[in-house]
């Protein structure tokens, strides 16, 4: 008897990098279905709108079997419950997030026993792209192809080379 077995992985993808993509990638090969989950986060500045974001990793995620792209503004574990999905995927690119998604995936065991978090590693390759650090070299107006697909390279070019 075999079963559907499905995972949140939640972010703000702001914007949705070649790392993110290899961890959605990592994620579906152990998962039968993955739900990218865009966070409605108002407190950050973010360079692109939910919508946008959505319509991003949309685009990025279009061959990848298995993959549905949502947003969530609740705890990641209330939303979790509300899709009836009990396992969360967060990246690890550096041991330096390590400390930080260590506390998160221990408050949300606290907070919800029922949910678990499993770590994925993208390639050595991706490994040390942030979004933060993306955003400020493409405002430099530097070639960023190898580190964000294609349309996400037009849309920060667009948005940050004026």
């Amino acid at each position: 008897m075999s079963h559907s077995t499905a995972a949140i992985y939640p972010g703000s993808f702001d914007p949705v990098t070649n790392g993110h993509l290899d961890v959605i990638q990592r994620a579906v090969r152990v998962f039968d279905r993955v739900v990218v989950a865009v966070a409605n986060n108002t407190s950050k500045k973010a360079i692109f709108s939910i919508s946008e974001r959505v319509n991003l990793l949309k685009i990025a995620t279009k061959g990848i079997k298995g993959v549905e792209v949502d947003t969530f503004d609740s705890l990641i574990i209330e939303y979790a419950r509300y899709k009836r999905i009990h396992v969360l995927i967060r990246g690890l690119r550096m041991t330096s997030d390590f400390d930080y998604e260590f506390q998160i995936a221990l408050t949300n065991r606290r907070l919800a026993g029922d949910i678990e978090t499993v770590f994925l590693m993208p390639s050595e390759q991706v490994s040390f792209v942030s979004s933060s650090l993306l955003k400020e070299v493409a405002s430099l107006n530097a070639d960023i192809s190898s580190f964000v697909p294609k349309v996400v390279e037009r849309k920060l070019k667009q948005r940050l080379c004026r």
